[in-house]
């Protein structure tokens, strides 16, 4: 087995990728996604009757979405490429033959049509979606990084730069904002305190992993988060504060927020040593020393958060017709390319992307990259919209119904993104201890790339089929 050290090392001192492959990334689980709802509707052209089995859902939901995304960033990553535009090629066939055996009309009155209709969902499935897919993404990154399979420049970085797992940290703080109480608009019963203490089992697991791996020695990269800190004390600590702030502000201002903290917390960084502290090594004496990445980080992921609430905000609002949400993806992709503008500008007249820092063009390029996503994931969902009113076939669920009063039976129930969503908390812890007992059992560092593909689909199947028995048995784990 490897030695801790030579684990470290593995994972230490590197520099990312280029904006363009992980933004590229941003396109397969989209596709992925879709394929899976076109051959739903497929199976019912041809007559097939759902729903299918348990095993036969689990099945379909973990080859459609799971094992495309292990495979992107192991085996295909160099392919990524060809991979996404064989997909989306697939998927344009699919949607072809659909739209033809479905026609009504010429082409212009059905997309009229269509864009006039109304949509029905007690939630904004792509958000969903999102959550779902940010947290799987996760949990894969988790353990594929200990594999020489997966790309050094996927990792994340030492310093400087942008990998891919990078983005998953932020995306994960983005996630938790998008449907924060706040957000959806719902008003928080009894007082403040009892919102700080809903972060408790946040809290606890932070304290459970700090145990876990100092007794049993696991390979810790000390320029991440600290010696004893972890993403749990962060995510905790950003979820007080934030409730602190948007207790004193309005919602709708939580975007203004988030400049104006991201801002400051960059002019601290440029007109003071605190770069320097945090960037140099050193001899670590005292618990700030020995955790400065992670509790000054906490400061660049709070704007994050912020700028989550302020998309969560725009996007729960009530809207009924199909032409509201073209017109939302639409913003959603123009704010992104204006951030992406931002971010070249930062990177250029300020500094680069620090996840180490969490600064400014961090923030910046966090968000941008979320709303991008976010607005492929909308695409995806209004395209497979487009393919259930042309069919008249709506039952694949975490996506538009265009029937307000059409039932879904089972299909909801069998669904694995709804499993994850009930649990997402709970199925992010489960990966984090399978990740552990994987590494303590398997070799990973010397492991062929045949064998890491293999352990990474076996360890997302176990996860995903724990999810999923706990979902279909309707059991929520939830106790705060």
């Amino acid at each position: 087995m490897a030695s801790p050290d030579e684990k470290v090392a593995f994972v230490s001192n590197l520099n990312g990728t280029s904006l363009t492959e992980v933004s590229l990334g941003s396109f397969l689980a989209p596709l992925c996604f879709l394929s899976r709802g076109l051959f739903l509707i497929v199976f019912h052209l041809g007559n097939g009757i759902l729903p299918l089995s348990r095993a036969s859902h689990l099945l379909l939901d973990f080859t459609s979405l799971i094992m495309p995304l292990v495979l992107s960033c192991t085996a295909l990553s160099d392919i990524l490429h060809f991979v996404i535009v064989g997909i989306a090629v697939v998927d344009s066939v699919v949607l072809y033959l659909v739209y033809k055996n479905g026609k009504r009309g010429s082409f212009s009155d059905t997309m009229d049509k269509f864009v006039k209709s109304r949509v029905e969902s007690n939630q904004v499935p792509f958000v969903t979606v999102f959550r779902v897919l940010v947290n799987v993404k996760t949990a894969i990154s988790i353990l594929a990084v200990d594999f020489s399979v997966f790309p050094r420049r996927y990792a994340k970085t030492e310093t400087y730069g942008t990998g891919v797992m990078d983005f998953g940290v932020g995306a994960y703080v983005i996630a938790n904002a998008l449907v924060c109480p706040e957000a959806r608009g719902k008003t928080i019963r009894g007082s403040k305190i009892s919102q700080f203490v809903s972060v408790w089992p946040l809290v606890l697991l932070g304290f459970v992993r700090l145990a876990s791996v100092k007794s049993s020695g696991y390979h810790e990269h000390v320029t991440e988060y600290g010696v004893h800190w972890n993403f749990f004390f962060t995510l905790a600590i950003v979820r007080l504060v934030a409730s602190a702030l948007l207790a004193l502000f309005p919602v709708n201002s939580s975007g203004i927020l988030a400049v104006f903290i991201g801002g400051t917390y960059q002019v601290i960084l440029e007109t003071t040593s605190l770069k320097a502290f945090l960037v140099h090594g050193g001899n670590r004496s005292g618990f700030l020393e020995e955790n400065k990445e992670g509790i000054f980080s906490v400061v660049g992921y709070i704007a994050i958060y912020m700028a989550g609430v302020q998309i969560g905000h725009y996007l729960m609002q009530s809207r009924a017709l199909v032409q509201d949400w073209i017109r939302v993806t639409r913003n959603l992709l123009l704010t992104s390319l204006g951030l992406f503008l931002a971010l070249h500008v930062c990177q250029r007249s300020i500094e680069p992307v620090s996840r180490r820092m969490a600064n400014l063009s961090f923030c910046v390029w966090t968000v941008a990259q979320a709303m991008f996503f976010l607005s492929c994931l909308s695409i995806a969902d209004l395209v497979l919209l487009f393919s259930k009113v042309i069919s008249n076939f709506s039952l694949v669920s975490a996506s538009w119904c265009p029937h307000p009063k059409k039932i879904r039976n089972n299909m909801d129930a069998l669904c694995l993104i709804q499993s994850v969503n009930r649990n997402q908390l709970l199925y992010f812890l489960l990966a984090n201890v399978m990740t552990g007992l994987t590494n303590v059992f398997v070799d990973t560092l010397k492991a062929s790339d045949a064998v890491g593909v293999s352990v990474l689909l076996l360890y997302m199947f176990t996860n995903s089929l724990v999810i999923f028995i706990l979902h279909v048995n309707k059991i929520t784990i939830k106790f705060w």
